[in-house]
C-alpha cells in the first residue's frame, strides 16, 4: 500500500506515481488524440461542414448520456470501494482475533512446549492465507470456463486451522484446560475459518463480467462520438478536451478494477503481508 500524506496538495498534483492511472492509459490516450485531430481535419477542412449540420446536434446526446455514465461510474466505484473496506475489516478482525488468542493462551497454558505451538501456528495461519489469497488459482475457483485441479487436502489455511483445532482438543482431553476454557478459546478458532471465507468470497467473486464489460464500451463509444459535435465549438482544441474527458471517465474504471480484488500486489492494494508480519511481532510478544 502507498504510504502518503493526505494533505500534501503539490506533491499530488505533480507527482506522477506508479499507481497513477496516466501511466497505463498514456497509450490510448496518444490515440484518442490522433483520432479526434483526423475527425477535426475531416469536418473543418475535407468535408467543409457547415455551423448548421446535423452533425453538431450529437452534443444533444452526450447531455443526455453524461449523467448516465456518472451514475454507473459512481455505483462502479462505490462497490470497488466496499470489497476494498470489507477485505480490511477482515484482515483488522484476523489481528484482534490472533491477540485474542494468544492473549487467553498466555494466561491458560503453563507448558512450554504447548505454548511455543501456539506461538508459530497463530502467526502462520495469516502468513499462509496471505499466500493463499495472492495466489491466481484461488481466484478462479468459481469460473465456468476453467477446469482446476484442485486437491482440497492442500487448502492450507484449513489446515492450519484443523491442526489448532486438534492441538486445543488434546489440551481438553489430557485436562490442560477445562471446558468452559474450551468454549472460551473456540470463538476466536472459529473465527479464523470465517474471516478466510470472507476473504475467499471478495477474491473469486469479481463484479459480473457483463456489467464491466458495458462499463468500458460505454465509455469507449461515448468518448469516440465527442469529436463529432464538439469540434464545431472548439476547433483542434477539441483534441485535448476529448483526452481529458477519456482520462477521468478511464482512471475511475481503472481504479475500481484495481481495488476491487485488495488481496493482490498492486499499489492500491491492502498490505496484507505486512499484516501478518505484524500478527507474528504481537503473538511472539504476547505468548
Amino acid at each position: 500500500m502507498t504510504s502518503y500524506n493526505p494533505k500534501d496538495w503539490i506533491r499530488f498534483i505533480f507527482f506522477i506515481s506508479k499507481a497513477d492511472t496516466i501511466r497505463k492509459l498514456f497509450p490510448i490516450m496518444v490515440l484518442i488524440g490522433i483520432y479526434s485531430g483526423i475527425i477535426g481535419y475531416l469536418e473543418l477542412v475535407y468535408w467543409h461542414l457547415p455551423e448548421n449540420s446535423y452533425v453538431k446536434n450529437i452534443s444533444v446526446m452526450h447531455s443526455m448520456l453524461g449523467f448516465v455514465i456518472s451514475l454507473l461510474l459512481a455505483y462502479r466505484t462505490n462497490t470497488a470501494y466496499d470489497r476494498w473496506w470489507e477485505g480490511r475489516k477482515m484482515w483488522g478482525a484476523l489481528v484482534n482475533s490472533s491477540r485474542n488468542l494468544a492473549l487467553k493462551l498466555s494466561a491458560i497454558l503453563t507448558n512450554e512446549t504447548d505454548r511455543s505451538f501456539f506461538r508459530k501456528i497463530i502467526p502462520s495461519y495469516a502468513s499462509i492465507l496471505q499466500k493463499h489469497l495472492d495466489d491466481s488459482d484461488t481466484a478462479k475457483q468459481l469460473f465456468d470456463d476453467v477446469d482446476l485441479e484442485i486437491d482440497h487436502h492442500k487448502h492450507k489455511p484449513n489446515q492450519l486451522a484443523k491442526m489448532l483445532f486438534q492441538k486445543v482438543n488434546d489440551l481438553y482431553v489430557s485436562k490442560k484446560i477445562t471446558g468452559d476454557q474450551l468454549i472460551i478459546i473456540n470463538n476466536e478458532l472459529q473465527s479464523f475459518t470465517d474471516i478466510c471465507g470472507a476473504c475467499e468470497r471478495i477474491k473469486n467473486t469479481p463484479i459480473p463480467y457483463s456489467y464491466s464489460a458495458f462499463i468500458k464500451k460505454f465509455i469507449f463509444i461515448y468518448v469516440l462520438t465527442l469529436p463529432f459535435a464538439y469540434v464545431f465549438i472548439l476547433g483542434y482544441y477539441v483534441i485535448p478536451v476529448v483526452v481529458f474527458i477519456f482520462y477521468v471517465l478511464a482512471s475511475l474504471e481503472l481504479i475500481a478494477e484495481e481495488i476491487e480484488d485488495p488481496f493482490g500486489t498492486d499499489a492500491n492494494d491492502l498490505p496484507t503481508k505486512k499484516i501478518a508480519a505484524n500478527i507474528k511481532k504481537h503473538v511472539e510478544e504476547i505468548i
